[in-house]
């Protein structure tokens, strides 16, 4: 489901513990996670906030209860983080199987490459409880902010502060998820709260959790 990266960045020997930590990709919980931000703006949002939001939720997801919402593959580009294949389906592109478009067209679709349109209500049932509490937490912490502010915020963690240089050399990177779990510098949201305890028992539970998918595929 989620496109793979080019050959010369899986073999690199930097961004090697990346690829270890696949998941499989739940295009469900991508529909209506992005559903759920395009409702709360009122049935019509920008294409990059409502990416940036998800990323927020992701990341406070994945600090509090050791997963992401919807395993999605991270990319680090010019305007922060981007859950890859969520993007596609914000964008309806022609990366999706023919699947996933169709689940995602009952619920969302592009108005342009910009503004993303709210088609009926999110199915919530395909969420989790806690899916839902770090969606609430992105949408009221960071929901007030423009496209813009939230892209600016997003330079601030240090998953993506890693590749700031090299993103002048490269249109993306693959994120780390590991670096998650990393406090930004700056004086931004943390979005939950970690000790140093809790951040090594995350670390151990998304590579214990990654290694589990990967005896199923």
């Amino acid at each position: 489901m989620n496109k793979r990266l080019p050959p010369k960045l899986e073999s690199s020997g930097l961004h090697s513990t990346v690829h270890r930590l696949h998941f499989n990709f739940d295009y469900r919980k991508a529909t209506q996670a992005l559903n759920y931000f395009t409702q709360q703006e009122g049935g019509q949002v920008n294409k990059m906030k409502v990416l940036k939001l998800l990323y927020f939720a992701d990341r406070y997801h994945i600090r509090k209860y050791g997963r992401l919402i919807t395993n999605d593959n991270y990319l680090a580009m010019q305007h922060g983080p981007v859950p890859s294949t969520s993007k596609d389906i914000a964008e309806a592109n022609d990366y999706l199987d023919d699947e996933v478009k169709a689940y995602s067209l009952q619920f969302i679709e592009p108005l342009d490459n910009l503004v993303l349109r709210s088609l009926r209500e999110p199915d919530n049932s395909v969420l989790s409880d806690s899916d839902r509490e770090a969606l609430r937490f992105a949408w009221d912490n960071f929901g007030h902010y423009d496209q813009f502010e939230l892209r600016d915020l997003a330079h601030n963690y240090p998953e993506w502060l890693t590749h700031q240089d090299d993103l002048d050399d490269a249109s993306c990177l693959p994120m780390d998820l590991l670096e998650f779990v990393q406090d930004p510098t700056t004086n931004v949201n943390k979005c939950f709260e970690l000790s140093n305890k809790d951040k090594s028992i995350r670390r151990d539970q998304l590579i214990e959790l990654a290694h589990i998918e990967s005896l199923w595929r």
